[in-house]
């Protein structure tokens, strides 16, 4: 019989202190509590955790140590009619555990509270049915790892290029990683993933969901899995399925492993984690870990009726950081990663969910209030989805200070205008930072993350081929993803050998990676955007764990082209402080002695008026970007300069002669780059002011300033 000691409320969790293990669980409604250690060889020893200290169930193990694998069965009453769920037949994984050993198993034994006969009210009754063949459990782990000399890079906002990209994806086809390491954390850490970035250019990379996951009920009947991982179950561990190592611990020192090696290559690690809900769906999901625990404590019930679940986030339920225990296991998951783990930052998946306190989205939420006084998490990367699925949960531009948004008008404009269907004025303001949208708050340009695509949605490849979504393999009756995509009127969808169908869309994806990474803002690139990554028209290959989502780096000819001109773009914004701007530009001083920071102009070399602004079928504008006005110092105290740029931008399906602007901008200018011809080198031609550039239909071309202005 094992010794149990009444051990601390704190630290939640499994704590090992080098001669035994503390264990401690919140829960608020138990009448009993069991922790349950398995043997290698499966047996169960179930011991009672006697010990509870405001609200904490805990306990002290001797000669217990990292490898130990565990769970929880927790007592109470099994009302549903009164959100209670307790079910001590169903074993459970610690909210805290910091390793989880795999999936589940739902072969092994039924997970879902109820009788299989498919009815609604068929989780009214307990299934009485042990499942602890089917849960993968809990394990000790030891904390210890040897960080060596490692260091944040601390990237400021303005010289940030995020990647997004899937820690399997990746690398499962890299033929320079190693196989037994593709697909994996050690995978990304290899020196081919690495060298892929490093040369890229991008400073950060954005890791869709490395939070244990597990795979929905339906998918599995399917053949399918979560491949994309929004399904968390555990916050404070690392996915088991992405370790080369192992999965009984192994995992946490791989992936801080990884975090490490990002570092050296001077790489952020951004994680995209989802607190808004969890893996056990609705009142009919399973009961996998929060739900057993303490379900009223956990999640956002329906007030009038606690069985079911308020859902924010199409899922089936949502995470209730309202209550102080729930926002303390999101506060102590964040703070884990990031001092623990060395992460950089976080995307927060629907993080409208979490800033609603009763029902409306509050911008004031006691969730950005932690965040904010938190001297950990308050100076690490903050980027909101800010939307959800609820009433008033589209909320761009509505986040708080410290906190950069996805910026989905900025996505709709710059696809719309380069398909023709937007005019000058919303792609302007797009382009230029979103100050409509952050300026008003206090917040800069780089409040603005600006991307074109992402794993939600086309692929950059897709988005210009196909004009319909094709997400058969889903197996849904194509009922999911979105039907927002139109016709970029390149002849035909889908796969082609039209030479000419083919040219156009290479050049409209040059166009839409040029506009990307000349805004103002943080650009994020979506990984295979730059290598013409292709999902054969799925755009929401969240359960396509295969060659639809992984990258493919057999690179044709089209795929080199498009790699070695991305790599142009972000070398052009490393270099030009004048794409990656601090502060908004403030535009034309009317002061003809004064260049102004930015100055919009038509075609003819004219100054934009407001009745040019106002056509709604404007698809032509210059802009001249003065890299002389910096209304700031660098952080040495040094005035800053740079070069000045024209960006002639013409979305029209007709040729246009842009005249440059007057002598006083500049006197002569050279090609940087062109998206009609990707091989043009920088001053391959020039032009004097007045003069005349071509700009192909459907096109951008930037000149940089190769001669002084002539003043007085």
């Amino acid at each position: 019989m094992t010794e149990v000691w009444p051990g601390a409320p704190f630290p939640l969790g499994a704590t090992w202190d080098g001669e035994g293990v503390n264990f401690s669980l919140f829960s608020e409604n138990a009448t009993r509590v069991e922790l349950c250690l398995f043997a290698p060889d499966g047996t169960e020893e179930r011991l009672e955790v006697a010990e509870r200290t405001n609200l904490h169930w805990h306990c002290y193990v001797p000669g217990c140590g990292p490898g130990t694998r565990y769970g929880y069965r927790v007592h109470g009453p099994y009302t549903p009619e009164d959100g209670l769920r307790f079910n001590p037949a169903k074993l459970l994984i610690d909210p805290y555990a910091k390793a989880i050993e795999g999936g589940v198993d739902p072969d092994a034994a039924n997970i879902l509270p109820y009788v299989p006969d498919g009815t609604d009210t068929a989780d009214l009754e307990p299934d009485d049915e042990d499942d602890a063949d089917a849960i993968p459990k809990s394990l000790v782990i030891d904390p210890t790892f040897d960080w060596e000399d490692d260091r944040r890079p601390r990237r400021p906002w303005n010289e940030t290029v995020i990647y997004e990209a899937h820690v399997k994806g990746f690398t499962r086809l890299h033929p320079d990683v190693r196989e037994d390491l593709q697909g994996t954390y050690g995978g990304l850490a290899s020196e081919a993933s690495i060298a892929h970035l490093t040369e890229l250019g991008v400073t950060a990379v954005e890791l869709l969901p490395i939070h244990h996951s597990i795979d929905e009920e339906f998918l599995h009947e399917k053949g399918l899995s979560n491949y994309w991982g929004y399904s968390s179950i555990g916050y404070l561990a690392p996915h088991a399925g992405y370790a080369a190592t192992g999965s009984d611990g192994e995992q946490i020192r791989e992936f801080k492993g990884m975090v490490k090696a990002l570092h050296r290559a001077g790489i952020e690690v951004i994680l995209d984690v989802v607190y808004n809900h969890t893996a056990e769906g609705n009142h009919l999901g399973p009961m996998l870990s929060f739900k057993g625990v303490d379900n009223t404590s956990y999640y956002r019930l329906m007030p009038d009726d606690p069985r079911y679940y308020m859902d924010f986030t199409g899922t089936g339920n949502s995470l209730n950081p309202v209550n102080p225990t729930v926002l303390r296991l999101i506060m102590d998951s964040l703070r884990y990663w990031v001092i623990d783990c060395h992460v950089d930052g976080f995307r927060f998946d629907l993080a409208s969910a979490l800033a609603r306190e009763l029902y409306d989205v509050d911008r004031l939420s006691a969730f950005f209030d932690v965040i904010h006084q938190d001297p950990v998490l308050s100076q690490v990367k903050l980027i909101a989805e800010p939307w959800d699925v609820g009433p008033g949960g589209y909320q761009v531009g509505n986040f708080p200070v410290l906190w950069t948004e996805w910026n989905g008008m900025y996505r709709d404009t710059m696809r719309d205008f380069w398909r023709g269907n937007a005019g000058v004025s919303e792609f302007a303001s797009r382009l230029t930072g979103s100050s409509d949208l952050y300026e008003s708050d206090g917040r800069s340009p780089v409040a603005s993350i600006n991307f074109i695509t992402a794993h939600d949605g086309f692929t950059l490849a897709d988005l210009t081929a196909y004009d319909q979504k094709h997400n058969e393999d889903n197996q849904e009756g194509g009922r999911d993803g979105t039907d927002d995509n139109r016709s970029w009127n390149c002849g035909v969808e889908g796969p082609t050998d039209d030479a000419e169908v083919l040219a156009l869309r290479a050049q409209q994806r040059r166009n839409l990676m040029t506009t990307l990474l000349v805004s103002q803002g943080v650009p994020m690139v979506l990984g295979g955007d730059e290598t013409c990554r292709t999902q054969g028209g799925n755009n929401n290959a969240w359960c396509q764990d295969n060659e639809i989502s992984w990258f493919d780096w057999d690179h044709d000819a089209a795929a080199r082209e498009m790699y070695a001109f991305t790599r142009r773009l972000v070398a052009l914004r490393r270099e030009h402080r004048v794409f990656r701007r601090r502060h908004f530009l403030q535009g034309d001083t009317r002061d003809s002695a004064v260049l102004p920071d930015a100055w919009w102009f038509r075609p003819d070399g004219r100054r934009m008026t407001t009745r040019d602004w106002d056509q709604a079928d404007g698809h032509t504008v210059g802009l001249f970007l003065n890299g002389e006005q910096f209304p700031y110092p660098d952080s040495r105290g040094r005035p800053i300069t740079d070069d000045s740029f024209l960006l002639l931008f013409n979305a029209h399906f007709d040729d246009v002669e842009f005249v440059l602007p007057a002598r006083r901008f500049g006197t002569t200018w050279a090609v940087e780059l062109t998206t009609v011809d990707p091989a043009v080198e920088p001053g391959a031609w020039t032009v004097p002011t007045r003069g005349t550039v071509a700009v192909a239909s459907r096109s951008i071309t930037i000149l940089k300033r190769v001669a002084p202005v002539r003043r007085g």
